[in-house]
């Protein structure tokens, strides 16, 4: 019988011991309540899909009567809006059932982890939520009225814009979600500097380089040629660097005290 305490202190509660047929077990019954949610979501997400698509073309509805245009958009096929109707509503199931697939990813690894290790998962899950909605809100009130602004003013005496709904929603989803992943900057610099790959001196010290890499993807993400529209793509990405910075400091400097601590204990 091994004791729980070590060095006066007790052992931090350690990770269940299953068989690897319990482990395909679990995994299948994890998997089985993902789906079920998905599908779920998806019904409930078909069956709002017309609010949301009414959310999701208000900018550009907006772009058209600014232009003093019809701010009606088309479809160019007969499936044309369906197909929107479906594919909206099995997105919308994912972004409903995700909270259910998130904790079913969590009851089956949390068993396996230490405490500290649990709510460092705990926290890398929240934040990266936080920041994923966090560009999309940015995406959609701030860039895309500025794109489709510049994107309608282009026209001639004899050519107006005639938008159909399934390209508009797939510019759409396009910019939110590269916003999303955008957002997800101070998480990725997070993992680098936890392995030591990185460290905050080394993100100040190349800091041009940086400003350099950040406007040759703002360049490739932003779906306008305009500077004025890439600039402001660049802001948050600027912006998230330096709380990348920060981040970076933060984990090196506990970083280098556990491993401190380390070498004490081992001497």
């Amino acid at each position: 019988m091994t004791s729980n305490v070590k060095n006066g202190k007790p052992a931090e509660e350690g990770g269940a011991h299953m068989t690897f047929f319990e482990h395909l077990t679990e995994l299948r019954k994890r998997i089985i309540n993902s789906l079920i949610a998905v599908v779920g979501g998806t019904f409930i997400g078909v069956a709002v899909a017309e609010k949301v698509i009414g959310w999701i073309i208000r900018p550009m509805q907006h772009a058209l009567s600014s232009a003093n245009l019809n701010d009606k958009l088309v479809f160019t096929n007969p499936t044309g809006y369906l197909n929107l109707y479906i594919t909206l509503g099995l997105y919308l199931g994912i972004v409903i059932a995700s909270p259910v697939v998130l904790y079913q990813i969590w009851m089956f690894v949390a068993p396996a982890l230490y405490r500290h290790e649990r709510k460092a998962v705990l926290g890398f899950l929240g934040s990266t939520v936080f920041l994923f909605l966090a560009g999309i809100a940015f995406g959609y009130r701030i860039i895309l009225p500025v794109v489709l602004r510049f994107l309608v003013s282009f026209r001639g005496p004899l050519v107006v814009p005639l938008i159909s709904v399934n390209e508009y929603f797939d510019l759409t989803l396009m910019v939110l979600l590269g916003l999303g992943l955008i957002f997800e900057l101070p998480v990725l610099i997070f993992f680098l500097s936890l392995f030591g790959i990185v460290t905050p001196r080394f993100l100040w010290k190349n800091f041009r380089y940086a400003i350099l890499l950040i406007s040759i993807v703002a360049a490739i993400v932003t779906p306008t040629p305009d500077a004025m529209t890439m600039l402001v793509f660049m802001s948050p990405m600027v912006g998230l660097y330096f709380l990348g910075i920060g981040v970076s400091a933060v984990v090196t400097r506990r970083r280098n005290r556990r491993l401190a601590q380390a070498n004490a204990e081992a001497r």
